[in-house]
């Protein structure tokens, strides 16, 4: 996969192996592909590439079921048939592939009796991995058959080929103007952004608009309003998109509703010469948006892009992943992960663990004076809320009372248990924690909203605020105050933050 997703794409919750399996055998295009390779025998004929001859495609049509009356029936036939042999459920012998290099004892027995020369085919071995063996061999059967099913769909049409024939029968690939690698690329990234959709902070759980989806590949994030030739290119990229999610749904990789007939009929009405709806618009109901087309991964899906990214060498992380690892890979991890993906990552690490280790061991990741320690001291914060309430983790939680990086987030803790005997803490905590906290939030979510009322509220309960904190030993002191004086919604106590920075830039060396 060469597409460039996003360079830190969030973690993603996969079903497991077995239920995947059992979503790869119901995939129609694969499950055709396994009942070929089971008819396959010696009377399986096969020509050059290994394609099937004509006259057998109509039995493989009837194998399968399908309506011989469908004019269609014979092209899943054929890509069913494909799909097996690239996937290794069929072995073929192609004509020119026999022992003695001139068609064998049979071909010449056929080219004496004036028949054409055929190979032969038969099930492969991998066909026994469906039934004996595990989850994960199934998969990889289903993910090497996803590889053909992509590369069918970066192909133009059949009408397009034979309008590009020259007059010699060739393909004039300036007059098609297609590029292999370009097209295999687009929807690699296409499939990577809808990979990003799903898996992001605050995600769609429902389908993408294809109108969306086309124009977050092609509408810079910064221009305004679209020009009429980027809105051709939507438009362009949409019907592309549209015959090409048709032929991905059968291998069970999306689920996708195609453009409307209707407006596939009406392809010079102007509202969708221009693209369709934008992603910014407003739409009366689901049913206008859902005529241009709508696409969301399958949880099948989800794991087919996951390992495609992964074999392309980015990183794409999935929840569950870091279980059984320490407690400072957890930490380090998730610091850089959504809200909600972390809750789901800190609550897999705790599972099965004994809570009064767990907790000790959070603890002592948590500590540091690095750039990155507030946020893990946020993440330990959001673990330790997760350890199931009892007496159990209690010591290890007061062990650390008098540490002044933990004191202050273990006070928290057992104050929410409503622990007894829990000392107060002085004000040099009190106005440490501040300053760690505030720049754990920075660190998660930037400059939010809602940073400036919880400054508001902080300086509004410590009168003199500015006066003891630009004193604070913390290694973010003056960045805090820093986004304090940029931040605060109070212009006078505003200043009184950036004086107070100025002083604790001036503190440290």
């Amino acid at each position: 996969m060469s597409a460039e997703p996003h360079p830190t794409l969030p973690p993603v919750r996969l079903h497991s192996d077995a239920e995947l399996a059992r979503d790869a055998l119901a995939a129609p295009l694969f499950a055709r592909a396994v009942r070929l390779a089971r008819w396959a025998g010696p009377a399986t004929r096969v020509d050059i590439g290994g394609e099937l001859v004509a006259d057998q495609v109509p039995e493989a049509v009837a194998v399968l079921g399908l309506d011989t009356a469908d004019e269609d029936s014979p092209v899943y036939a054929s890509q069913a048939w494909r799909v097996a042999v690239d996937t290794g459920l069929v072995d073929v012998t192609e004509p020119d592939e026999d022992e003695d290099g001139d068609g064998g004892p049979g071909a010449a027995a056929g080219e004496a009796a004036g028949e054409p020369e055929y190979g032969t085919a038969a099930p492969g071995e991998d066909l026994a991995l469906l039934t004996g063996g595990a989850p994960g061999d199934v998969l990889d059967l289903w993910l090497a058959a996803l590889d053909t099913v992509l590369a069918d769909a970066a192909v133009p049409d059949l009408d397009d080929l034979v309008d590009a024939l020259d007059a010699g029968g060739e393909i004039d690939f300036d007059q098609l103007d297609w590029n292999p690698r370009r097209e295999a690329d687009f929807l690699d990234a296409v499939l990577a952004n809808l990979y990003l959709l799903t898996a992001a902070e605050g995600g769609t759980d429902g389908p993408v608009p294809l109108p969306v989806l086309a124009a977050s590949m092609l509408v810079p994030q910064d221009m305004g309003e679209p020009t009429d030739a980027v809105l051709e290119q939507v438009s362009e990229a949409m019907m592309r998109l549209d015959d090409q999610f048709r032929q991905l749904e059968p291998i069970g990789l999306v689920e996708f509703r195609p453009v409307d007939e209707e407006l596939m009929a009406e392809a010079d009405d102007e509202e969708l010469a221009a693209g369709g709806p934008g992603a910014d618009e407003e739409y009366e109901d689901d049913g206008d948006i859902s005529r241009y087309g709508m696409v969301r991964l399958t949880p099948l899906g989800l794991y087919g892009i996951r390992a495609r990214l992964l074999e392309a060498g980015i990183e794409a992380p999935a929840v569950g992943e870091l279980a059984g690892k320490g407690a400072d890979v957890l930490l380090h991890a998730v610091s850089s992960y959504p809200e909600r993906a972390a809750q789901a990552e800190i609550e897999e690490w705790l599972s099965g663990r004994d809570p009064a280790a767990a907790v000790t061991e959070l603890l002592s990741a948590a500590r540091g004076d690095d750039e990155g320690a507030p946020l893990r001291r946020l993440r330990c914060q959001q673990a330790l809320a997760l350890v199931p309430a009892g007496a159990a983790a209690g010591p290890a939680v007061r062990a650390v009372l008098d540490d002044p990086e933990l004191g202050g987030l273990a006070r928290v803790w057992l104050a929410e248990r409503g622990a007894t005997g829990v000392p107060a803490p002085d004000e040099a905590m009190v106005f440490w924690l501040t300053v760690d906290t505030i720049a754990a939030q920075l660190a998660a979510d930037g400059e939010t909203e809602e940073l400036p009322l919880l400054m508001e509220t902080l300086t509004a309960h410590h009168t003199g605020f500015f006066d003891r904190v630009w004193r604070v030993d913390h290694p973010a002191t003056a960045y805090v105050l820093e986004a304090m004086g940029r931040l605060h919604p109070d212009r006078r106590t505003a200043k009184e933050a950036r004086k107070a920075a100025f002083k604790a830039r001036s503190r440290r060396p």
